[in-house]
């Protein structure tokens, strides 16, 4: 009896252990692991239920939704990369590719991705994803900065309205902003508290590289008149004009909220995004609206890192993890992860989208601005998040303040910062 029974407990975990595939679900069901980095209510929801139609429609391939956070990203991702227990599919920023995609850890998705999406994408926008000759995201949202400013202001100072198709030059903002202050208020408030990313990509529009590929492939840093355009009319307005507050060159962008609700800044210059919280946030009553950035020498060009969805290296469902952000990048879908996340979609198609062409919350300006977007001048320098962290930050920080003058911060960008870079060239 005893043995009879063995055989049996037997038989029956072999029957349970042919059931299952490495990943713990039913036999025959792929089980992938999709990292969201959603954090707005709308974004979340539209992410967990996009994740929840493909799931009823492809009862063989099951996606796990698993909540990230931009906060840790880079260094959780990288753990979990050297730990062998990366997610399947990888919600990152383009601007946080380059260490990942040279070291091997993201999947080359050069034919994995469906001939729709890949021509749906604008190129200038996959090659913010592009490493070597590798491509290893998809882009699939973007955000440009814009001016957010107090309506009822501007309307009683009289200052030409900027449109995108005919915009404010960077001398005509700094004129304006200099109009629209006055005792104990600012025209404008600039949140530098992350003041690279910002002062790169605008400095696109006046035909601002900063960084320079020699034919051999190595990177340099070059500071010249287009460069200075846009970090001189801000250390400017701080430190000659009086038109922007000092205090808000610290802060991040939601600081600056309060301030301008209550009327001590006219304008605020913050990416796309910004608007939900200021629908939610501002009081009743008050009136605000959404301009183009100035343009410069190269129009209203700017820099944008898009937001990326990868697929890991090590995971063993590449082409089911393609599929997926196949569906989740379907025009009708991208367009309800940008309405989510209030920012543009990359594709084509999307942008078409009615609802992205509405005055209301200034969705027809930024629309009109994505023909201009171009990848961030430092995507693909290796060495950038050292550069950014250790020379530039501080010497932008010192220069908007006052601290230093414009050759100072010339000589620190160029001769510090070719310094770093040239340890990863080598």
């Amino acid at each position: 009896m005893r043995t009879r029974t063995l055989v049996v407990l037997a038989v029956l975990g072999l029957l349970l252990t042919s059931c299952t595939d490495g990943g713990g679900g039913p036999r025959g069901v792929i089980t992938l692991r999709f990292q969201s980095l959603a954090w707005q209510q709308e974004s979340v929801a539209a992410n967990k239920e996009l994740v929840k139609e493909w799931n009823a429609a492809h009862p063989d391939v099951k996606v796990e939704y698993v909540q990230g956070s931009w906060d840790s990203v880079h260094d959780q991702l990288l753990t979990s990369f050297e730990g062998g227990e990366a997610p399947d599919i990888i919600h990152d920023a383009s601007d946080d590719l380059a260490d990942f995609a040279y070291g091997g850890y993201l999947a080359d998705l050069r034919g994995l991705l469906s001939e729709r999406l890949t021509s749906d994408i604008p190129r200038r926008s996959w090659q913010a994803a592009t490493f070597g000759r590798g491509v290893y995201g998809v882009p699939f949202l973007q955000e440009p900065r814009v001016l957010i400013a107090d309506a009822e202001r501007l309307k009683k100072s009289g200052v030409r309205i900027p449109t995108p198709e005919k915009p404010w030059s960077w001398d005509e903002f700094r004129t304006i902003a200099k109009r629209l202050s006055g005792k104990g208020t600012y025209g404008v408030a600039w949140p530098l508290k992350e003041p690279v990313s910002a002062t790169l990509n605008l400095s696109l529009s006046a035909g601002g590289r900063l960084f320079h590929r020699d034919p051999d492939g190595k990177v340099t840093v070059r500071f010249g008149a287009a460069d200075a355009v846009v970090p001189k009319t801000v250390h400017d307005e701080v430190n000659a004009d009086g038109s922007a507050s000092g205090a808000t060159l610290g802060m991040g962008g939601s600081d600056t909220l309060p301030g301008f609700f209550g009327g001590r800044y006219a304008m605020v210059p913050l990416g796309f995004s910004y608007r939900q919280q200021i629908a939610q946030q501002a009081p009743k009553g008050f009136r605000w609206q959404v301009l183009p950035a100035p343009a410069g020498a190269d129009g209203l060009t700017q820099g944008v890192s898009p937001q990326t969805l990868s697929v890991a290296a090590d995971s063993p469902h590449k082409k089911e993890a393609a599929a997926f952000i196949d569906f989740l990048l379907r025009p009708k879908n991208m367009v309800r992860l940008a309405l989510g996340d209030w920012m543009l979609p990359t594709g084509t198609q999307a942008l078409r989208d009615p609802a992205l062409h509405t005055a209301k919350d200034g969705w027809a300006t930024g629309t009109a601005l994505a023909s201009h977007l171009r990848p961030a001048p430092a995507q693909s320098v290796r060495g950038y998040p050292e550069w950014k962290d250790k020379v530039a930050t501080p010497a932008f920080q010192e220069y908007y303040s006052g601290a230093i003058g414009l050759a100072e911060l010339r000589r620190r960008l160029v001769r510090d910062g070719n310094l770093v870079l040239a340890r990863y060239q080598r």
